[in-house]
């Protein structure tokens, strides 16, 4: 007992992102994370997907996709999450169409903790719809109904830069939790024009610091080229696909690839030590965010 206490204490994921269904209702122009054929993945299978992470001691579940409203049993899904296996957190991420009020009152009733939803700009465009004008109504929705955090993600990088500003000073008009994210490539690494990094040196003024962004490595890969940092990727941050596998990250599926149900102690340990030739340049907050308290411990080199 005490050996797993300590296993967990060392080599814990902190956040596991679980995808509950590949598919999107959306084709958002950056995205690379979706289908528009996938079915969801059946509840028993995600059930013994979630008692797994229990085991491997996750501290905060985080459910993703595709689009996770999509599937016919997430309030049942957050629930079992929340009351039978008691992760600390259990939160989800979505596009924002698919709100009601009657789905947002199921949220309540599951026990669901956070919900994230990102916002890329004001107007629709050739990129994205996921804006302010397709989203105010259900927005609405949020505020008036919901009972758990709403944390709203402007994105920088996919829409008109002013429109990123729009969306932080909306998001704090609504009493939400707002963040900045960059938007990234395929890789996972920041790409960004001078008129983004002014918005975004602007929008930062608006936010104070928050536990969802504790490190500085946004402002120190713009103006150095790179935040160097130990990632500890496939251990204190998993990401399980929709087959139940794990990778390193969403970016790095060709990378790294284990089933969930062959995962062990012994892999979070490896992976925690392992070094990640992509990290330095990294701009995706939930791996860095999940790798920022252990830095302090080593890492092997390449």
């Amino acid at each position: 007992m005490l050996r797993l206490s300590l296993n967990r204490l060392k080599y814990a994921p902190f956040f596991t992102q679980l995808v509950v269904m590949r598919r999107c209702n959306l084709s958002c122009g950056y995205c690379n994370e979706y289908d528009k054929t996938s079915e969801p993945v059946p509840l028993e299978i995600l059930k013994e997907r979630l008692q797994k992470l229990k085991s491997l001691g996750t501290y905060t579940l985080g459910l993703t996709g595709g689009e996770p409203t999509l599937h016919p049993d997430l309030p049942e899904l957050i629930r079992y999450s929340r009351y039978d296996l008691k992760f600390l957190r259990t939160t989800m991420i979505t596009n924002g169409f698919f709100l009601t009020q009657e789905l947002i009152e199921k949220l309540n009733d599951s026990g669901l903790q956070i919900l994230q939803i990102s916002i890329d700009g004001v107007k629709p465009n050739d990129v994205t719809v996921k804006v302010l004008d397709s989203l105010r109504r259900r927005l609405q929705l949020l505020k008036d109904h919901a009972e758990f955090k709403i944390v709203v993600s402007g994105v920088v990088g996919s829409c008109p830069p002013e429109e990123s500003f729009e969306v932080i000073e909306y998001a704090k008009s609504m009493g939400f939790q707002p963040r900045v994210l960059l938007i990234h490539g395929p890789d996972g690494q920041v790409k960004l024009s001078s008129g983004e990094l002014a918005v975004y040196e602007r929008i930062k003024k608006l936010i104070k610091k928050h536990v969802y962004d504790p490190s500085d490595y946004k402002d120190r890969i713009i103006e150095e080229g790179s935040a160097p940092f130990k990632c500890r990727a496939g251990s204190r941050y998993l990401y399980v696909d929709e087959n139940g596998i794990v990778n390193w990250c969403s970016q790095t599926r060709k990378f790294f690839a284990k089933p969930l149900m062959e995962y062990s102690h012994q892999d979070l340990r490896e992976q925690f030590y392992s070094f990640k030739s992509c990290q330095d340049r990294c701009t995706l907050g939930c791996v860095r965010n999940s790798s920022y308290f252990d830095q302090w411990r080593k890492q092997e080199s390449a």
